[in-house]
């Protein structure tokens, strides 16, 4: 609140530092020797004695002791800020007591990117700007299912040939340390062809229940297709089930046959692309390569150029 003056001085109080919206009480020590006095705001007279000058509802006479003659500033902004003196009268000689009102602003975001959704391999650029006072600082943390870290500091991140793993949520966080950080999310997403991740090869004897599944990792999600060598596979076609979940899809013979044995094709297809992967299903004793079936193709090249046509055709 600053140091008060006794009358008859002429003395400069310590700078009073407030917050934006908060309340300053701007104090001036006076004794039985002063005749008059008076509060001002660089030329415009605040208080004179008990007398309000100001049209600001703001500002009010305290009842404070007899020897302090203070106001109060309610709800301060920036407008205030600046410096106010107490004029005091005493023996027909004026003195005057100092003061200067600092207003800081909490830190806070006025414009920030919006989410962003582009294809793996574009360039990104986020923005995000913050005003306060003191100047606030900003940084910029990125969040992903694998863990948080921080990227850069300052009002801009500058992303060239960005991958599917810098796909996630970006935190402007701006602080200047007059409140808590003010925080706004930028959520990015990166579209990539699809890839399979996982697909195993399934030994089942006659009369069983044998499975095939296939898991594609896509952004958009990937569509699904099964084949038997050039023979697309429809669900439903000789109790044959064909279920989609999210990245995965499953295909599942309820009473398996020995035509039903052999090499089987899993076809991911997204807008930006198709790949595919061999899963064989084999009867007890048959000779195969699991690991090396499970990720090699055997789509014909027309055969995956069509689908992919068919694909993007359907999109419009």
């Amino acid at each position: 609140m600053g140091v008060p003056a006794r009358s008859g001085d002429s003395y400069l109080k310590d700078n009073i530092t407030v917050r934006q919206g908060d309340s300053a009480v701007l104090k001036c020590s006076v004794d039985n020797k002063v005749s008059r006095v008076a509060w001002l705001n660089r030329t415009t007279i605040l208080f004179t004695g008990n007398e309000k000058w100001s049209l600001d509802p703001r500002v009010v006479l305290l009842n404070t002791a007899v020897n302090e003659y203070s106001i109060k500033i309610l709800n301060v902004n920036l407008y205030d800020e600046g410096p106010y003196v107490c004029s005091i009268l005493t023996n027909k000689k004026p003195e005057s007591t100092k003061v200067h009102l600092i207003v800081q602003v909490p830190a806070r975001i006025v414009n920030v990117s919006t989410d962003v959704s582009v294809n793996e391999g574009s360039n990104v650029s986020l923005m995000c700007l913050a005003i306060g006072r003191p100047e606030p600082s900003i940084l910029w943390k990125f969040r992903s299912s694998k863990g948080n870290r921080i990227v850069t500091e300052g009002e801009y991140v500058e992303m060239t040939g960005i991958t599917k793993d810098m796909s996630g949520s970006y935190d402007c966080i701006t602080s200047n340390d007059i409140s808590p950080p003010d925080v706004r999310t930028v959520q990015v997403t990166v579209n990539y062809p699809p890839v399979i991740s996982r697909a195993r090869s399934t030994g089942t004897a006659v009369g069983q229940k044998g499975v095939l599944w296939c898991e594609a990792s896509a952004v958009p999600l990937a569509d699904f297709q099964w084949f038997k060598g050039e023979r697309r596979i429809l669900n439903g076609f000789n109790g044959v089930k064909i279920e989609n979940k999210g990245k995965q899809s499953m295909l599942t013979f309820f009473n398996v046959s020995e035509e039903d044995y052999g090499n089987y094709t899993c076809v991911a297809i997204n807008t930006l692309g198709i790949t595919n992967a061999s899963i064989i299903l084999y009867g007890p004793g048959a000779i195969h390569d699991v690991n090396n079936a499970a990720l090699s193709p055997t789509c014909s090249l027309l055969l995956l150029t069509l689908l992919l046509t068919l694909s993007l055709l359907s999109k419009f």
